[in-house]
């Protein structure tokens, strides 16, 4: 990462942790949201921007995270996070490993497909059966706690839990697509037959960055539980997956940070839209907004908004070459 790109993310965690301190009770639940969208942007992230697998089933990994949370906490008291935390993140990866070691036997379209379906059946067992609570969810009875180092009851505690996750997530995946495993993850991304043909067994690897997305989506679907204490199917609709694909475009794919940027700039989108402070009546089709402006940023944005100081240095450029191209030819001109 070069030194403008480590500014930025060193300013911005920077900014979250110092957040608290200006902002009101209403601030701090909206930051909170935010930061464990991010963390489900970066578990995407890591499969489809660094690995080139688009995935359509991501929200069924951050729904069973969020009910192993309210299914394995017990009825009275509080449970450790010490084995809670670690248990929902296993059953999000082992849902993760049966579903990759599956749908990595197909590609492309469908692949997303065959993502798509194991959602999908994963949304229609917490629909349809008691296990879930059907259509009215289930509610958690209690927030996991760390002795008394820890209780994620108060607002500001889970505000720097929820923060340290980030940064842990995001300092994971940093150092992990630096490594060989990561390289070998660009290298699929680029081109998988040359990959093979270079002696690597492409499966594998890309098995493994499935099950630790999944593990991520899990850890993000832990941390929404504690904060709601409430899970419903939705959690688990493929709508969910269809925005968080959205989040890393807008951001920028390929870029950890852009899936940050996504992740904001998508959830802070849609509180403006549904401002009615702003928009009045009209504030009730929010979606209409959005989608004009997410349609928008497509097009102005081909490499989303990490890729904006690059877009503006470029013109900036063109621009300067143009009026030099035209200085010249002017004095050519006074010269005949």
């Amino acid at each position: 990462m070069n030194p403008s790109k480590t500014i930025f993310v060193v300013l911005a965690f920077a900014g979250l942790a110092l957040f608290p301190l200006v902002a009101g009770q209403y601030g701090i639940d909206l930051a909170t949201k935010i930061m464990i969208f991010a963390v489900l942007a970066l578990s995407l992230e890591l499969l489809v921007g660094s690995t080139g697998l688009v995935c359509f089933g991501q929200a069924a990994f951050f729904g069973i995270g969020a009910y192993a949370t309210v299914l394995l906490s017990p009825k009275v008291g509080a449970a450790s996070l010490l084995w809670l935390l670690p248990a929902c993140v296993l059953a999000a990866a082992a849902y993760a490993l049966l579903v990759g070691a599956l749908s990595l036997r197909t590609k492309g379209v469908y692949f997303i497909m065959v993502t798509l379906a194991f959602a999908q059946m994963a949304y229609y067992v917490v629909h349809d059966t008691p296990l879930g609570g059907g259509t009215d969810g289930i509610y958690l009875s209690s927030k996991p706690v760390l002795g008394s180092l820890l209780d994620l009851n108060q607002a500001g505690v889970l505000y720097g839990f929820t923060l340290v996750c980030l940064l842990g997530v995001f300092g994971f995946l940093a150092l992990l697509l630096r490594s060989r495993f990561g390289r070998a993850l660009a290298g699929i991304r680029v081109n998988e037959q040359r990959m093979r043909a270079t002696g690597f067994s492409t499966y594998p690897y890309k098995l493994a960055a499935f099950v630790i997305s999944g593990g991520i989506a899990g850890l993000a679907g832990f941390l929404f539980a504690v904060k709601d204490g409430f899970v419903n199917p939705e959690l688990i609709a493929w709508h969910l997956s269809g925005e968080i694909l959205i989040m890393i475009i807008l951001g920028g794919l390929g870029h950890l940070r852009g899936a940050l940027l996504g992740a904001f700039a998508f959830a802070l989108l849609q509180e403006f839209f549904k401002s009615e402070a702003v928009f009045g009546d009209f504030a009730k089709h929010w979606h209409l907004g959005l989608g004009l402006t997410i349609i928008a940023s497509v097009a102005l944005l081909p490499r989303g908004l990490v890729g904006v100081p690059e877009q503006l240095a470029a013109r900036l450029r063109g621009g300067l070459m143009g009026t030099r191209g035209a200085a010249s030819r002017e004095a050519a001109n006074e010269s005949r």
